[in-house]
């Protein structure tokens, strides 16, 4: 199933509907009825269905189905054609996360066969690694038809390890409009490239804040909210005051703090400090901040009904957060319970010759085997 899976080129800037097609078929070979939730220009979808009951409880297991591109890297093996080698399996997805929604699908047999007291629910999204944008009308659409979920664990690669909290993220693209002269009459330009350094500047500044009051004991590493500016282009000439620069931040915001706290602050200042001198001299300099991506963290229940099971089902009772995003926090936002647990390993996502161990697949069969009987 999991080759099968890769086979699908699902980068990002494509369409999924091959495997939305495969994995509708598939279930309703086995007479499980899905349902498509598209995107916009129905160029993508995602898929949610139900084995067992029509109860309210059972849990939902998710996944998304697109992975990131593969250009620029040296790949032993073409990406889509998976290959395996000393217990591991090879391709785009083993990971992250196709590995998680094979072996679900691998499973949907066995959820029939157990005489399902609640049911399981079965959850693919679009869209996850470019800003988490499928999964709400997914979740939304499922919620709306019934019945309703008691938890979710999301399929991210965690070693099967119980992951009760993650970091947010925001990403903001900043575009700069100055006032354009020749260099030696720079009094009476606006350089957006300088305009630019001073807002990386306060965004730089503010990490150094949060670093400097993080409270000890915070699980996170880095324990504290990080703003960095990871791409910049603008400017014509040497000898040109720059009339557009512009550049991208991300924001990765502990659980709990306000992305919209956050926002407003670096919009603020944007106003207050930068834009009335670069307006002094041309009243045409503007600054725009676009939202690109808002992912919420996913924040620690307390005796979350996710933590309970997943901890039960893996006997993992460490505190486990991670740093990245997921769509876990989404979940959790819609009043769901939710824990991040899946096969294999965070560092091999987005890698070239991303592999998946084949005993990481084993030990999530295992623990769906556990769920399947814990719903019987």
């Amino acid at each position: 199933m999991l080759k099968k899976l890769i086979s699908f080129n699902t980068v990002s800037d494509r369409s999924n509907l091959a495997l939305i097609d495969f994995v509708e078929e598939y279930l309703a070979g086995l007479g499980v009825t899905s349902v498509r939730v598209p995107n916009g220009d129905g160029t993508k979808a995602s898929l949610h269905a139900r084995v067992g009951p029509a109860l309210d409880g059972g849990a939902v297991l998710s996944a998304h189905t697109d992975v990131v591109p593969v250009e620029g890297q040296n790949w032993s093996r073409d990406p889509f054609t998976a290959w395996e080698a000393d217990g591991r399996l090879y391709g785009r997805g083993a990971a992250d996360m196709k590995g998680f929604a094979a072996t679900v699908l691998a499973k949907v047999p066995d959820f029939l066969s157990a005489d399902l007291k609640r049911p399981v629910h079965i959850a693919l999204s679009y869209d996850e690694e470019t800003g988490c944008t499928g999964v709400s009308p997914l979740i939304e659409d499922m919620l709306a038809r019934g019945p309703r979920p008691d938890l979710v664990i999301v399929g991210e690669p965690t070693r099967m390890k119980v992951v009760t909290g993650h970091k947010g993220i925001v990403v903001l693209k900043t575009s700069i409009r100055g006032h354009p002269v020749h260099s030696s009459r720079l009094h009476r330009g606006v350089s957006a490239i300088s305009a630019a350094a001073k807002l990386i500047t306060w965004l730089d500044g503010k990490t150094a804040e949060n670093k400097a009051r993080a409270e000890p004991g915070c699980p996170f590493n880095p324990p504290y909210t990080t703003l960095h500016c990871g791409v910049i282009q603008g400017g014509q000439a040497h000898n040109i005051t720059a009339e557009y620069c512009e550049f991208v931040t991300d924001i990765r915001i502990l659980p709990g703090e306000s992305v919209e706290d956050w926002v407003a602050a670096y919009r603020l200042f944007i106003e207050r400090e930068v834009l009335p001198d670069m307006r002094a001299i041309s009243s045409e300099c503007r600054i725009g901040v676009e939202e690109m991506a808002n992912v919420p963290g996913l924040k620690e229940e307390d005796n979350g009904r996710a933590e309970t099971l997943a901890r039960r089902l893996t006997g993992d009772n460490a505190r486990n957060v991670v740093v990245y995003a997921t769509e876990g926090g989404i979940y959790q936002n819609h009043g769901l319970s939710t824990v991040i647990c899946g096969p294999g390993s965070i560092d091999q996502a987005h890698q070239a010759d991303e592999f998946i161990e084949l005993a990481e697949l084993d030990r999530c069969a295992a623990f769906l085997d556990r769920l399947t009987a814990g719903l019987a």
